[in-house]
């Protein structure tokens, strides 16, 4: 059950839209999906805050262009070792000129050769490989690259320059205070899904079947949205998040 939920602080927190797949689907598959079920509706947001799994490259881009939507969520970070290594050069380090089809490394190289491919799974990917006899003489290898065989070599492997891009930004931007202010919007989805789960049932399907199980969301959200909207009435907010024993204790102490 995939659910999109409204939350302007203001209002009470509703659920606009709900979609049903079969468990082996995965989120980023239903990102598109539900962004033209909203539009469709007439609810698309300017933002959307979604979770790392609804989030790639090509979604970045895909969104923004057919939508007008910006994708607000944390992106898979690079996992190259460079990365990881506190001095490594790894690839937003890299300047590349994509009229030039060329990057240069940190110490200051050009790539040797820049060829386009698709993955196993029919994705568009850049391949660039820098020259053996540059890397083998750079003060720097042991910051770029760990094999020693004689033809050692830099490669990076990019997106295109769009998806590249919105990547690096994405990466960039959720390092920063006003990113994790602005998703910490999201916190609430976690409470729907708690409430869901303990007061209504989500998740054991009453009937058998995607399209039942399906109607069966929609009543549950249904439901939620009628609580939410009585408790609003009445001058009842959302709860703050509870504190655990344990947290409490640890506060004391």
């Amino acid at each position: 059950m995939h659910l999109s939920e409204t939350c302007d602080e203001t209002l009470p927190y509703l659920i606009p839209h709900v979609a049903t797949t079969k468990a082996t689907k995965t989120d980023e598959e239903m990102t598109e999906n539900i962004h033209r079920e909203l539009d469709r509706k007439d609810l698309l947001p300017a933002t959307h805050l979604v979770d790392t799994g609804y989030v790639s490259a090509e979604l970045l881009v895909v969104a923004a262009q057919r939508f007008g939507v910006e994708i607000l969520g944390p992106a898979l970070p690079d996992s190259h070792w460079q990365k990881k290594l506190e001095t490594g050069f790894d690839l937003s380090q890299f300047q590349i000129d994509w009229e030039r089809r060329q990057a240069t490394c940190p110490a200051g190289q050009i790539s040797r050769s820049w060829n386009s491919y698709r993955d196993a799974h029919h994705q568009p990917l850049i391949e660039v490989q820098f020259a053996s006899r540059d890397c083998g003489r750079c003060p720097c290898t042991d910051r770029c690259i760990r094999s020693r065989v004689k033809y050692a070599h830099r490669s990076l492997t990019l997106r295109p320059q769009e998806q590249h891009e919105a990547l690096q930004a994405a990466r960039a931007r959720q390092q920063t205070p006003e990113f994790k202010r602005e998703y910490a919007l999201r916190a609430g989805i976690e409470a729907t899904i708690s409430q869901g789960v303990r007061a209504f049932g989500l998740r054991r399907s009453r009937y058998c079947g995607e399209a039942k199980t399906h109607l069966q969301h929609l009543g549950i959200a249904a439901a939620i949205n009628l609580v939410r909207v009585g408790a609003w009435l009445g001058g009842e907010g959302p709860a703050p998040t509870r504190i655990s024993a344990y947290e409490r204790l640890y506060e004391v102490a």
